[in-house]
C-alpha cells in the first residue's frame, strides 16, 4: 500500500499508552510537526496530567484528545483508531519487579498488540509503528564479547529469560505474524530501543531510569557489573516519527541504541555532575554474588540479575542511515535523567 503525501495537520495519529515515558515524547514530536493526536489511556484521570506536561513544551490547543482503552479488553479500540492515518502502538506493561506469573506481562503485551493491529486494519490505518524493545533482539543469547546484534537477530525463546523480555519478543513476533491475516492490508514498522533515559514531560517516570535514581539516592552500595545499550527518549521519539513518515521504513525493524555502557561509567558521570551538589554517588564495582543476594529483597535489582556480566553490543546502523537516528552523549542522557528525577522530587 503506497503512502500518499498529506499535510500533517490533515492526519490523525493514535498513540497508545499516552501517559508513558516514550509515548509523551512521541506526542510532543507529533504536535510539533503539526499532526493531530489521539492518545489512549486506561483512565481519564491521567488526561489533565498529560495535557499539562505537554503544554509546557508545545501548543496542544485543539489538537490532542483522549480515549479510554485497555490492552486486555476490546472496548474502546475501535473508537481509538477511527479516522486515524497512523497508529503508534507504544502501550505495553513494564514491571517494577519480576511478576509472580509471567503471563501477567505476556498476555497484555501480546494480546494488546494483536487487538490494536486488528482494530487499526479494520479502520483503514495505513501504518502502525510498534514499540518493541532490544529485549526482543538479544535476550536468551550468551552474547560473547565482540558479537554484535542487529535487526536480523531475535531473542531465543528456547532459553531462560525474564518475563518482560519474553513478553516483548512474543508481542513483536505476533504482530509480524498477524499481518497476512488482516482483513485490510496495512504496513508495520517495529522499533527496538535499548534502555531509555532522558527527561520526563510529566511527574512520572519509567522504571528504565530507576537505576539512575538508585545511584542518586545511594540505595545500592556500588555498581552492578552490567553493560547497557542506552538511548535517549528524545531520539527515540524522533525516530518513531521518521519511521511513521518514511515509505522506505515499511516492513523493517530498527534498533535504537548506542554503544554498550557500564553501570560504573554512568555512576562516574553522576559523581562528576552531582558530587559537588552534595550527592554521594557510589562507584565501587559490586561482586555478582552480592547482587544475586540483594535481588532476593529488592525487586528492581532482581530485574538486572540476568544481565550480570553480559555485554550488549548492537548496531543501530539501519536507523542511523534511514531514519536519521543519532543518539546523544552519555553525559547528556544521564544528566537530563537525573535532573528530571530531582525536579520531580523522585530522589
Amino acid at each position: 500500500m503506497a503512502m500518499t503525501a498529506i499535510p500533517p495537520e490533515e492526519s490523525l495519529v493514535t498513540v497508545t499508552g499516552s501517559s508513558g515515558f516514550i509515548a509523551t515524547h512521541c506526542i510532543h514530536e507529533l504536535l510539533k510537526k503539526g499532526y493531530r493526536v489521539r492518545g489512549t489511556v486506561r483512565s481519564f484521570k491521567r488526561r489533565e496530567e498529560i495535557e499539562a506536561g505537554l503544554a509546557n513544551v508545545v501548543d496542544v490547543e485543539g489538537r490532542l484528545e483522549f480515549v479510554e482503552a485497555n490492552l486486555l479488553a476490546d472496548d474502546g479500540w475501535d473508537a481509538a483508531v477511527e479516522g486515524a492515518r497512523y497508529v503508534m502502538h507504544i502501550a505495553s506493561p513494564l514491571p517494577n519487579g519480576p511478576p509472580k506469573n509471567e503471563m501477567e506481562l505476556i498476555t497484555p503485551a501480546r494480546e494488546g498488540a494483536l487487538r490494536v493491529l486488528r482494530a487499526a486494519s479494520s479502520a483503514g490505518v495505513e501504518r502502525v509503528v510498534l514499540t518493541s524493545s532490544l529485549a526482543a533482539v538479544t535476550s536468551g543469547h550468551k552474547r560473547p564479547p565482540g558479537r554484535v546484534y542487529d535487526e536480523n537477530d531475535w531473542s531465543d525463546l528456547s532459553r531462560s529469560m525474564g518475563a518482560y523480555e519474553k513478553s516483548k519478543t512474543l508481542a513483536e513476533r505476533a504482530a509480524w505474524d498477524v499481518l497476512e491475516s488482516l482483513d485490510t492490508p496495512m504496513q508495520l514498522v517495529a522499533m527496538n530501543p535499548g534502555v531509555v533515559l532522558g527527561p520526563t514531560l510529566i511527574p512520572d517516570y519509567s522504571i528504565s531510569a530507576e537505576f539512575v535514581g538508585k545511584l542518586l539516592r545511594k540505595e545500592i552500595p556500588g555498581c552492578p557489573q552490567i553493560n547497557i545499550a542506552l538511548t535517549d527518549v528524545r531520539d527515540v521519539a524522533a525516530a518513531h516519527v521518521a519511521a511513521m513518515e518514511l515509505p522506505e521504513a515499511n516492513g523493517k525493524r530498527f534498533i535504537l541504541a548506542g554503544e554498550s555502557t557500564s553501570m560504573r561509567d554512568i555512576a562516574l558521570v553522576l559523581r562528576s555532575e552531582y558530587g559537588p551538589r552534595g550527592y554521594r554517588i557510589p562507584t565501587m564495582r559490586l561482586p555478582n554474588i552480592l547482587l544475586r543476594f540483594v535481588a532476593r529483597f529488592d525487586k528492581t535489582v532482581a530485574l538486572i540479575v540476568p544481565e550480570l556480566g553480559m555485554p550488549t553490543n548492537v548496531s543501530s546502523k539501519n536507523a542511523e542511515e534511514l531514519l536519521g537516528y543519532a543518539h546523544r552523549s552519555l553525559r547528556e542522557m544521564v544528566v537530563s535523567t537525573a535532573d528530571s528525577l530531582i525536579e520531580n522530587n523522585l530522589v
